[in-house]
Order: C-alpha cells, then structure tokens, then sequence
C-alpha cells in the first residue's frame, strides 16, 4: 500500500511540474500543441515558415479569432506565409468553400472576406447555398454577378474544393479554427483552452498566438532559418 501510495504521489508530481512548464510563451506538445503523425509538404520560400488556418465561415469561434488573427499575420508577413483552407465536414458546407475560391480567384478576397463573416454573424444571413450566396454576389459593388457563378460552377474551383478536403483530412482536423504551423505541428484556441479552464475567448485568443509565435520560431530555427516570430507583447 505505501509503495502504492509513492507511485500516486510520483504521478501527481509529475503532472504538476507539466502543468508548470507549459506556458503560451513556452508550450508544451500535448498541453498547447500537437504535433502531427506524418508532416505535410509545404511551398514556404527559404527562410520563411508556412501557416495554415482551417476555418468555416459559419463558425463563429473562426469569426471571433479572424481580427486578431488578421492582425498577427500582419505583424509577421516578413517572416511566415499564411494561408487558409475552407473545411467541409458536412457536404453542407461546401457551397462556402467554393465562396471563398472563388473569391480567391476573382481577386476580391481581400476586399470581401471579413464581410462574409459579418453578412453570416452580424447580419443573420448565413450564405450557406449557391442561390444565397449568389444573390448575395449581386449586391455587392464592383463583381459582375454572372462571372462569379461562372467561376463558381467552374472545374477549377471544385477541385480546389475537392483538394482543400484532402488537407483536412491530412491535417487531422477536428474542429475549427486549426492552425497548422510548417506542417507539422497543430495549435488551436480549443487545444490551448484545456489548461486555461473557463478562460474567456479573447484570453484564449491571445493564448494561442503566443504558443504559434513559439511554433513559427522554433520551426525556423529546425529550418535553419532566420524567421522568427516576435513574442506578444502584454497590453
């Protein structure tokens, strides 16, 4: 019994000096990160690290995040190469995944992307079909509405669509917002949330871009490379 006793107390302390080590600033696979079975090819130039967010429009938690988010890569555009990949669990979702190649495509995604996510989220209109989403097209300034469902209904974007759910599915996704940093390791506001019980969002949010500002710096340093990113400053 007291050798039983000495293996708890062991196990215990184990877990608390885990508990101790991992930090936003200092994260810990398993506790801020996972780290992927099989890493992922990526196109990232030298000396550049390449960051992937899966999200879906309709998602509000990706809502919430896309300022700071947008913010962030703002920051440090010198040093990573950020993309995002639609999901689609749900064949539902798809009609959005090809909004947002499409407007990828039509060079209007810089102007029109935080605008679907307030038109869904702000607005109540969820943008979640091809007539919805069309229509909605129409109203807006400077796109020729006939274009856009041509290039919508086109081969090239179902692939893109067919190609963003093989990425899913390699990446492990299981819920959104996912960030992927160098194609190997995963962070997420959910997967750092487990140590910071009953944090707010917004807490949760500037959590998880300390742990990606460590995930972009030490795969820079594991590329031998010069990015990497500055920690987040306290406000």
């Amino acid at each position: 019994m007291r050798l039983l006793h000495k293996l708890v107390a062991a196990a215990s302390l184990s877990l608390l000096a885990l508990g101790a080590g991992a930090s936003p600033s200092n994260p810990q696979s398993g506790v801020d990160y996972r780290v992927l079975d099989k890493a992922q090819q990526t196109d990232a130039p030298a000396g550049k690290v390449e960051v992937t967010e899966f999200f879906w429009y309709s998602c509000p938690h990706c809502n919430a995040l896309d300022p700071s988010l947008n913010d962030w890569v703002k920051k440090h555009a010198d040093k990573i190469v950020f993309k995002r990949v639609p999901v689609a669990f749900r064949e539902s979702f798809v009609p959005q995944q090809r909004l947002y190649y499409t407007l990828e495509a039509m060079g209007k995604l810089d102007e029109l992307h935080a605008k679907v996510f307030r038109t869904i989220h702000a607005d109540r209109h969820p943008l979640d079909t091809e007539a919805s989403i069309i229509n909605w097209i129409g109203q807006q300034p400077g796109i020729d509405k006939q274009k856009f469902a041509e290039t919508y209904n086109s081969f090239g974007i179902q692939s893109k669509a067919r190609r963003a759910t093989q990425l899913q599915a390699a990446y492990q996704v299981d819920g959104v917002p996912l960030i992927a940093i160098d194609g190997r390791y995963i962070t997420s506001p959910s997967i750092v949330g487990t140590s910071m019980r009953n944090a707010p969002e917004p807490q949760l949010h500037a959590a998880t871009l300390q742990v990606m500002d460590a995930l972009v710096a030490q795969a820079a340093k594991e590329k031998g490379g010069s990015a990497a990113a500055e920690p987040a400053k306290k406000k």
